[in-house]
């Protein structure tokens, strides 16, 4: 018994030792230069749609919404938007984009198995969750709005 456990403390100590250290630093840098060019890129499509197309704010936000969501989908399915996720981390998450790739990757990855099984099936496996719980906690903060009126 006691061998396992000195055993177990010199496995920890060389995973510990070969383990890559995280560059917290430089992975901040990044998350915050993506995360904050992805938005300005929103920013300039807003801007433009509600100039070019003479929109409301509201219905500018909204074309800006569904434009960020199928750009994000389309570069999750061209391969492009996980190498910038590998480089930006939460940076590439964080915008509307990031909810867009989490729909689409799962469904890439089973698109072998059909489009009815494969990405049909496994389209919301990780956004559903998300879904659940974010239209949940939105009707109780409605209702507690609404209570407190």
């Amino acid at each position: 018994m006691k061998r396992q456990t000195e055993n177990k403390k010199r496995y920890q100590q060389l995973v510990k030792e070969i383990s890559p250290k995280p560059h917290y630093i430089k992975n901040c840098t990044w998350a915050f230069f993506v995360g904050g060019f992805i938005s300005m890129i929103g920013q300039f499509i807003h801007n433009s749609v509600e100039r070019m197309l003479n929109l409301s704010h509201l219905e500018a936000t909204n074309a800006t919404i569904l434009i960020m969501i199928f750009v994000g989908a389309l570069l999750t399915g061209l391969g492009i938007y996980d190498r910038i996720g590998k480089r930006a981390g939460a940076g590439s998450i964080v915008p509307i984009t990031g909810f867009a790739n989490s729909i689409v990757s799962p469904a890439m990855e089973f698109k072998r198995e059909g489009y009815i099984f494969g990405v049909a099936a496994r389209m919301f496996t990780l956004a559903g969750p998300v879904l659940v719980y974010g239209i949940t906690s939105s009707v109780l903060v409605g209702l507690i709005y609404y209570l407190l009126k």
